[in-house]
């Protein structure tokens, strides 16, 4: 019988530990600052919840770019980075310039996190715990944030640009926007109902409610022309309305009953429902708030497990905004 050799035994062994130890470093953990910043949680609420009961609509807010963080680069703060040197910020990406909110909040967040616990905290966590304190502090689900992410030092106007959803996506579209990133289309379905609670600029729906189509409600496109002028121009582009005009400022499933009822906003709302395959979603959704909840905090959690930076790869920044 042939003798192994030791040193390749012990080789075999120590690569096998190392290759464990990486991906027990990769795995995000409810946990992680348990130890190392046990008030991380509790102070990141307190920020939250004072910026929402200031502006209801900052909850919206918060939930809509810790999204448009995950699609560019996984969830990893990129979104936060300003321009410079060596960045284009992703912050002048067509699907978020004068449109993703919610920075100055994220960043008050992080300076007292920092108070307590110096460089130990990512900002990408900040962004991930904040969506669901936004969510519970109007009504919405919460759910267990699985921490741990590691911040970037690049951003990728590009990817943003090529990546996110825009409001005249079609269904087919928007599905294999949300596949791209391993969610399927009932997790599509589930995210958008955060709209909820959201707002829409006039340039995103103009288009809908003038166009006199037969999948929108006409009594509906009357009043939202009220406080959308089909004149363009940069005043009255910017003139903000409801997603939701029944309960806008209450997280829960009067999205999809719209939707069925042909008055959502944006057109990439309306597709949801329009004899398509995602009728069924937004149907048992429209008649069971509890499942639509439910099923909101997972495509929550699995859309935050997108593409994290762990253990030694990224950086934990002392400022949100630059890579320092």
């Amino acid at each position: 019988m042939a003798r192994r050799n030791p040193s390749i035994i012990v080789g075999f062994v120590v690569t096998t530990l190392v290759l464990l130890a990486t991906v027990c470093d990769a795995q995000l953990s409810s946990k992680f600052y348990d130890s190392t910043c046990p008030n991380a949680l509790s102070t990141i609420r307190t920020v939250i919840r004072t910026a929402v009961s200031k502006e209801r609509r900052m909850a919206a807010s918060l939930i809509r770019l810790h999204f448009h963080d995950c699609f560019v680069q996984g969830c990893d703060a990129s979104i936060l980075l300003d321009d410079s040197s060596s960045i284009e910020s992703e912050k002048t990406a067509l699907q978020n310039v004068n449109s993703v909110r919610g920075y100055n909040v994220i960043d008050q967040a992080k300076t007292e996190v920092e108070k307590v616990c110096p460089g130990v905290v990512s900002c990408a966590d900040i962004v991930a715990v904040a969506a669901r304190d936004a969510s519970f502090a109007v009504g919405g689900p919460s759910w267990t944030v699985n921490l741990g992410r590691r911040d970037s030092t690049t951003a990728s106007k590009s990817e943003a640009t090529s990546d996110l959803p825009l409001f005249t996506d079609d269904l087919d579209t928007l599905i294999s926007r949300f596949q791209k990133k391993g969610l399927t289309a009932r997790d599509m379905v589930t995210l958008s109902g955060a709209h909820t609670i959201g707002q829409a600029q006039c340039f995103t729906f103009r288009g809908r409610i003038y166009s006199n189509a037969s999948d929108i409600d006409a009594g509906f496109a009357s009043t939202r022309r009220r406080g959308c002028p089909s004149l363009n121009n940069n005043e009255n582009d910017k003139k903000l309305a409801a997603l939701d005009l029944v309960t806008p400022n209450s997280f829960d499933n009067n999205y999809f009953k719209n939707l069925i009822q042909k008055k959502g906003l944006l057109h990439s709302d309306q597709v949801l429902f329009s004899g398509g395959s995602t009728d069924s979603i937004v149907s048992e959704y429209s008649n069971n708030p509890t499942t639509f909840k439910s099923d909101f905090a997972a495509a929550m959690i699995k859309m935050g497990d997108i593409q994290p930076l762990t253990g030694s790869a990224g950086i934990i920044r002392k400022i949100c905004s630059s890579v320092n």
